[in-house]
């Protein structure tokens, strides 16, 4: 990207990535003004006001947008929106949070997208690579935002999680260690229901990264090997496999998994995480790891030790001998195909939010078996209704977590699991779904 004099930078968005961006900016010399076409929270207005950053919310006022020499844009604002074509159409570069963050850092990144995993595959790189004692930090979509980690903390390595809409706005961003964990449909409403268009989104992880980079991925993700199949790419390619023995690359073999390049042996059993998605995330991990130079004691340690992440498959309350589980992260069919596969017991199924082009039909083997009961979470469950009314299994609607849990409740007996798994986006209803999973947490442990 071509050096932009630092004169007026607008963001636009004023969440947590927006307010990590004008922190970054105020802090590097920009004359900063945020726009947020919403309402902004309380206290990012009070971030904001101790910045001395001057805001406007429930507006954009082109006038002064247009104005700007450099734009940051929330992810949330796809490039196909009027605001985003107007400010390019004047000349203006428009960039995202990731890569104004990267663009202010000499440190490694550490970058990790995917449909499912990504947030456990990057809290766990951390966990290890602290386990090793590295100075390590979990920003992105977890923990800090990048850009207010780059400004405030002092991190060696920047553990990045990143979405696919954060990916679409990346020009020069060039991580150390680029990790994809797998491509399932999600966000295709995004991506006009192109599914290549998604694993194109995906794959600008490595776009910018040379032969002295790495590449993690999943040798056993259909999407992912047929677009390596399709191209040629830069990095240095990192295969890992639970399925099959790879003649060049690290697999599981006889309940361990193999890093060669290390003669690496680590025993399944060691993992704090149960199910074969954790063994794939903690895989991962540790292959982050060994390539960063950690031990084997300290990853072998650190896999142990590790505890599960907020809201996925998080066991929030015990009740009657009920348990109620909290997977508010689970936004798409592939995540709770894995939580519903990992249920043992009869499941309360609590499902349901702003839809996203979903196809739930691998999810109805697995409903047909295990729920007995379905409680649709959202605005609309029409389509819910039409997709599994022909289980016939008992529904109802709801509109709050605490009513959800409520109705589980009365729905579920001593032995059963009420799990929150909604295989939707939160925004109909909810701030985010970490809302969403906190209010069902209070509520559980409020029975």
């Amino acid at each position: 990207m071509e050096s932009i004099n630092k004169k007026k930078l607008i963001v636009l968005g004023a969440s947590i990535s927006g307010v990590g961006a004008a922190k970054l900016a105020k802090q590097e010399g920009w004359e900063v003004f945020v726009s947020d076409y919403g309402t902004i929270g309380a206290k990012y207005k009070t971030a904001l006001a101790e910045l001395g950053v001057e805001y406007e919310e429930g507006k954009h006022t082109m006038e002064r947008i247009l104005t700007a020499d450099l734009v940051v844009k929330s992810p949330g604002i796809p490039n196909s929106a009027s605001i985003i074509k107007t400010i390019k159409e004047k000349g203006i570069a428009v960039i995202g949070e990731i890569e104004f963050a990267a663009q202010h850092t000499d440190k490694k990144i550490i970058a990790i997208t995917g449909s499912n995993g990504k947030t456990t595959t990057t809290a766990w790189t951390e966990h290890l690579l602290k386990s090793a004692g590295l100075n390590a930090g979990k920003v992105g979509n977890i923990g800090f935002s990048f850009a207010e980690a780059v400004a405030n903390r002092s991190f060696d390595i920047y553990v990045v999680e990143v979405s696919s809409f954060q990916l679409e706005d990346i020009v020069s961003f060039q991580p150390d260690i680029a990790v994809i964990t797998n491509i399932t449909p999600d966000h295709l409403d995004r991506y006009n229901y192109q599914m290549q268009a998604y694993v194109e989104a995906k794959f600008r992880i490595q776009m910018n990264q040379t032969a002295s980079n790495q590449l993690i991925y999943n040798a056993d993700d259909p999407e992912t090997l047929k677009y390596l199949q399709a191209h040629e790419l830069k990095p240095n390619l990192q295969a890992l496999s639970l399925q099959k023995d790879l003649e060049k690359g690290d697999c599981q073999k006889d309940n361990s998994l193999y890093l060669k390049d290390t003669n690496w042996v680590i025993p399944a059993s060691c993992l704090s995480l149960k199910g074969k998605h954790n063994l794939f995330n903690g895989f991962m991990a540790a292959k982050v790891a060994q390539l960063l130079g950690a031990d084997l004691e300290s990853v072998i340690k650190g896999l142990g030790t590790f505890e599960s992440i907020p809201h996925r498959l998080e066991i929030v309350a015990h009740k009657d001998g009920v348990t109620y589980i909290n997977d508010s992260k689970a936004t798409n069919v592939d995540s709770v195909w894995y939580a519903l596969d990992a249920m043992t017991t009869p499941i309360v199924w609590v499902i349901g939010g702003q839809d996203k082009g979903n196809d739930y039909s691998s999810l109805m083997d697995l409903a047909a078996e295990k729920v007995k009961s379905i409680i649709c979470l959202g605005l609309d469950n029409r389509k819910l209704y039409d997709t599994f009314g022909k289980l016939n299994k008992p529904m109802m609607e709801v509109r709050t977590a605490k009513d959800a849990v409520e109705a589980g409740q009365r729905q579920a007996v001593a032995g059963d699991v009420v799990l929150l798994s909604p295989a939707c986006t939160s925004f109909d209803l909810f701030n985010n779904y970490m809302e969403r999973g906190d209010l069902f947490r209070a509520a559980a442990q409020a029975l």
